[in-house]
């Protein structure tokens, strides 16, 4: 690369926000080297590269990504100056460990604030984060959809990114149906975060290029919609900024990152779950919210379940198929699955770990909390055959898929089949159907 170098970089990250920072800070900098990525959190990223196209000059072999426990090696054959935090849903305390070994190996640790990363629209954009994965963002951001299109606006979903596949050919992602998800070999982590909205006609944009993404979503949207991933600060500056918090987990929003920025930023929080959580635990939430953010507006909500049939659950022996993240790092011990077993008379749970294979079975050993109940992770083909053999080797009589996306289209399940959906419902005053209402209603007019 020519010109002078003063940084030499190493981005730790997961397949997301540390190809976001690279692409809006460094990229095209000639003062600056980004030596890897890391990669954790997310199976078989490491051992890839950042294609030489999306990396732009000075890259022609493109930047690999290597596995976080080289770190410290990295640093020191790299000569790297600047080691790069860039990824999400993490205890405060791991943050440290990461800075502590940077520091140790003799780098700067640097974590990139919301001024820097965050890139400027040209339409309104409403963003719908959360303190932890499984807070529930994805229910509050169809609510939010739906409200958006009853006021007659052109909405589009940008989905924070999951580029699991081939990284040059899902630069910019457009998905506006079914078709598009086969097309596009979508895993079920994908698949659990895109069909909601395409099933009711929302148009979903992901990728790895967020300026090339938002300047695409521009063109068909009115208001843009970020669905936040993880508990990641948004990528595009919001005009609403609506952070969702868990009272199941109430301590979690100053104790994990980047979760307290998205707290403490927010302009709106939803305490999800509050009819369910113990009425301390929300008061917990609420008491930290005044604290650390006095001038957000606070809606408590539910989180509604719904069943085809509740009455066919009662007397069964049910195995709980639940979102995978929400179990794995969001550190959830129950889902949705449960509730609706426990709700309607579900007579045992069964325990689907004598009968877990390949890496689901590892799944089990890497999250210990893990109990008797069934992550539906799919990163890659063999898992997701993996998962399919596993349904299909447990005894039961009943599956209650908790996970967001139609589990029998991708995998074959040979046992009568629920699928538990659920959505956000306001408590009381305020609510968040009153709050877009006062946020449209200052929208320029589009006559």
């Amino acid at each position: 690369m020519g010109g002078v170098q003063s940084e030499r970089v190493l981005i730790l990250g997961a397949a997301g926000r540390d190809f976001h920072n690279f692409n809006v800070v460094y990229r095209g900098n000639p003062g600056v080297h980004v030596v890897a990525f890391t990669a954790t959190q997310i199976p078989k990223i490491a051992g890839r590269r950042y294609p030489a196209v999306l990396a732009g000059e000075g890259y022609p072999e493109g930047i690999p990504i290597l596995p976080e426990a080289e770190l410290e090696a990295i640093v020191r054959r790299e000569e790297v100056t600047q080691v790069v935090l860039a990824y999400s849903d993490l205890p405060h305390a791991r943050v440290m460990e990461l800075g502590s070994r940077a520091l140790a190996a003799g780098a700067d640790f640097v974590l990139l604030g919301p001024d820097r990363t965050m890139l400027r629209a040209t339409k309104p954009v409403i963003a719908v984060c959360a303190v932890r994965t499984g807070c529930g963002k994805s229910q509050t951001t169809r609510y939010v959809a739906q409200v958006l299109r009853e006021a007659g606006l052109r909405t589009v979903a940008v989905r924070h990114p999951m580029p699991y596949g081939d990284l040059a050919a899902q630069a910019v992602q457009r998905l506006a149906s079914y078709a598009d998800l086969d097309a596009a070999g979508c895993t079920i982590e994908e698949r659990e975060e895109y069909e909601a909205h395409i099933d009711v006609g929302t148009v979903v944009y992901a990728g790895v290029d967020y300026g090339a993404i938002l300047a695409a979503a521009e063109q068909e949207a009115d208001v843009i919609l970020w669905d936040g991933g993880n508990n990641d600060i948004p990528f595009y500056r919001p005009d609403l900024w609506i952070t969702v918090t868990d009272p199941f987990r109430a301590e979690h929003g100053r104790t994990y990152y980047p979760g307290a920025v998205n707290q403490r930023a927010a302009s709106v929080i939803v305490i999800n779950k509050a009819s369910d959580a113990p009425p301390d635990q929300v008061a917990t939430v609420v008491r930290h919210v005044a604290a650390d953010n006095p001038t957000a507006v606070v809606i408590q909500a539910a989180s509604s379940i719904h069943l085809p049939d509740p009455d066919a659950v009662k007397g069964q022996r049910v195995l709980l198929v639940e979102d995978g993240p929400t179990l794995t790092h969001g550190e959830m011990r129950f889902g949705v699955a449960q509730v609706a077993a426990q709700r309607y008379g579900a007579t045992e749970i069964v325990d689907p770990r004598p009968a877990a294979v390949g890496s689901i079975r590892k799944v089990y050993e890497d999250f210990p909390h893990l109990g008797a109940v069934l992550p539906a992770m799919g990163y890659y083909p063999e898992q997701i055959a993996e998962l399919e053999q596993t349904i299909r080797d447990t005894d039961c009589d009943l599956v209650l898929g908790g996970t967001p996306f139609d589990l029998p289209r991708l995998l074959k399940v040979d046992k009568p089949f629920q699928r538990v959906r659920y959505e956000l419902d306001d408590l009381g005053e305020p609510t968040l159907r009153g709050v877009l209402a006062t946020f449209l209603a200052k929208l320029p007019s589009r006559s």
